[in-house]
């Protein structure tokens, strides 16, 4: 147990404590730390020459607080520095230690981008969830969302990234890339997640979304056809799977004000299942801020989004009041 400073004593008396103080408790109980230290630890430095390395827990927890906030290298050095709720988070004590500064950070993302450390973090959380009950297998609601990157050209190549494309979505033009992503359909929680250009259409991914388990899929009218595709004609399992995707509004029939509207209403209950992948989707937008790319590029991007994605599976469960195995 950790003894508390003169600082501790003087915060725990408050009256109140911060939306922002009561989420990093919530992720501080509910990530599983020594399994994703166990993750990095041997692709870590092991500090046979140099200077010692920091701990990788609280470079991990550094660099979570950098996405959670969407922060860069230096705000986040700053942020723990001016904020009480952070730097208790992260558990330095400045009267025997400094905050590891950006270009520490840095190479610390670097070294998670490089062996896609990210990917295996996100893969283990689900692994333990479907173990667990909390993620069941036989239905996979598919979607994607546009994230805006900057197109500015005011830059060293003058040029916007080459990796990113234009779209056009209703009567806005967005320059970006589209992430795609499979969620349970029973339980809303992330499975699959898949990352494009954004001018790559939505149903050109949804083959890569459906596990192997699954027996039906909801999707949005953006993937009506999905069945006369060569990807899914072609496999026995994707060919065989009930595709249960919303029609446009505008092409269902009207009836009388007398009368029944049976195909309006089996639209409702199709769409009452697959609204559970707009709130994976608000996690990540509006509580971790993330509307827009961070870095050049769709690989660092895309592993950004699996810690992202992990953390958001678990934030919905606390949120939901259920607790992973005390395995972790």
């Amino acid at each position: 147990m950790k003894q508390e400073t003169f600082t501790d004593m003087e915060y725990s008396s408050r009256k109140k404590k911060t939306k922002r103080e009561e989420f990093l408790e919530i992720m501080d109980d509910i990530i599983p730390w020594e399994e994703w230290v166990g993750i990095i630890a041997p692709y870590y430095p092991q500090g046979k020459r140099g200077r010692p390395p920091m701990g990788i827990e609280k470079m991990l927890r550094m660099y979570l607080l950098q996405i959670w906030f969407h922060l860069s290298d230096p705000a986040t050095e700053d942020a723990i520095y001016d904020s009480y709720a952070m730097r208790k988070f992260t558990g330095i004590n400045f009267l025997t230690e400094s905050v590891p500064d950006e270009t520490t950070l840095c190479k610390f993302r670097h070294l998670l981008e490089e062996h896609g450390l990210n990917k295996l973090f996100f893969e283990a959380i689900n692994r333990v969830m479907v173990e667990t009950g909390h993620m069941l297998k036989g239905g996979t609601i598919v979607d994607a969302t546009i994230i805006n990157a900057p197109s500015s050209t005011k830059n060293a190549e003058k040029a916007r990234d080459p990796e990113m494309h234009q779209t056009k979505k209703g009567n806005e033009w967005r320059f970006g890339m589209k992430c795609h992503i499979g969620v349970d359909a029973h339980s809303g929680l992330v499975h699959t997640i898949a990352v494009t250009a954004a001018n790559a259409h939505d149903i050109t991914q949804a083959a890569n979304l459906i596990r192997e388990e699954d027996e039906v899929v909801y999707g949005d009218s953006a993937y009506l056809g999905i069945q006369k595709r060569s990807e899914v004609t072609s496999d026995a399992h994707l060919s065989s799977i009930d595709y249960r995707i919303n029609r446009r509004p505008g092409s269902l029939a009207r009836v009388s004000d007398k009368a029944i509207d049976w195909e309006r209403h089996i639209e409702y209950l199709k769409s009452s299942v697959r609204c559970k992948v707009e709130h994976v989707f608000r996690i990540i937008k509006c509580q971790f801020g993330y509307r827009k790319t961070v870095y050049r590029g769709l690989r660092k991007n895309e592993n950004r989004l699996y810690a992202m994605f992990a953390c958001a599976n678990l934030y919905a469960l606390a949120r939901a009041g259920r607790n992973l195995s005390p395995a972790w």
